[in-house]
């Protein structure tokens, strides 16, 4: 990775900049909602968004993959894919904006991460003990993380696995993970914040996370602070799919 990703980032900035009016036409609880084949709602903003942010990112060459759109396998072929909520390849530039709290985060594996604006590092904590780890809210009413509750850390549920995977590159969390799938597009942005700024993000198989796959359906997430990774893998090691000791790193 020794080319720069700054035009990338520019690109994600000025997308995200193009969406906010878009946001901005809708009132929450006011916006109509259909629900797709699997149950999960699609609304107008939905709509909306993706079609925006095609227009800012895509360029002649590049692949598409979004929950918005239909998959088109010739994305596969591609030496660039966005994936969207909004390589094979690795996620390496991100950019996540949540208009209820008007954060903006964005960064590239050689440009670091930037929260509004500014220049961040993820947490410098070397210990599990007195850490904030953000959980799914829904995985959370489901009972799944039940027998993560009362450990020396605090536990807050949130939505989004996306904007959790960003607070944790911007150092306003020190750990998330989800052991329930998860598509690519839910994940991609979120885990390229984390590695731009130098945490730990893998699949549930300890292995990086590769996106733009022919199946974009991913069994899990493990992301945290640089220095967390191996407590980590201790606490959530007996719901991995293989044992943390076969890592072999």
């Amino acid at each position: 990775m020794n080319s720069s990703y700054s035009d990338i980032l520019s690109r994600i900035e000025a997308a995200i900049e193009a969406v906010r009016p878009v946001f901005a036409r809708f009132t929450p609880g006011e916006i109509e909602t259909e629900y797709k084949a699997g149950l999960d709602p699609v609304t107008e903003a939905d709509r909306a968004v993706d079609a925006v942010l095609r227009q800012n990112l895509l360029r002649e060459g590049e692949g598409w993959l979004s929950e918005e759109t239909a998959d088109n396998p010739s994305r596969l072929d591609k030496s660039r894919v966005w994936i969207v909520d909004p390589l094979d390849g690795r996620p390496v530039a991100g950019g996540i904006c949540n208009p209820a709290t008007n954060e903006t985060i964005i960064g590239a594996i050689d440009c670091g991460v930037l929260y509004n604006g500014k220049p961040v590092q993820p947490s410098q904590r070397k210990a599990l003990k007195g850490s904030l780890i953000l959980a799914s809210r829904s995985e959370v009413k489901r009972g799944e993380w039940q027998q993560f509750m009362g450990g020396e850390y605090q536990i807050r549920p949130m939505g989004s696995v996306a904007y959790k995977l960003g607070l944790v590159s911007a150092g306003l969390a020190d750990v998330t993970f989800t052991l329930t799938p998860k598509n690519e597009w839910d994940v991609a942005a979120g885990a390229a914040l984390v590695a731009s700024a130098g945490g730990f993000v893998s699949t549930l198989e300890l292995t990086p996370l590769r996106c733009n796959r022919r199946n974009p359906l991913l069994t899990g997430l493990l992301s945290s602070a640089p220095f967390l990774r191996e407590e980590l893998l201790a606490a959530v090691q007996s719901h991995l799919p293989v044992p943390a000791a076969s890592n072999g790193g």
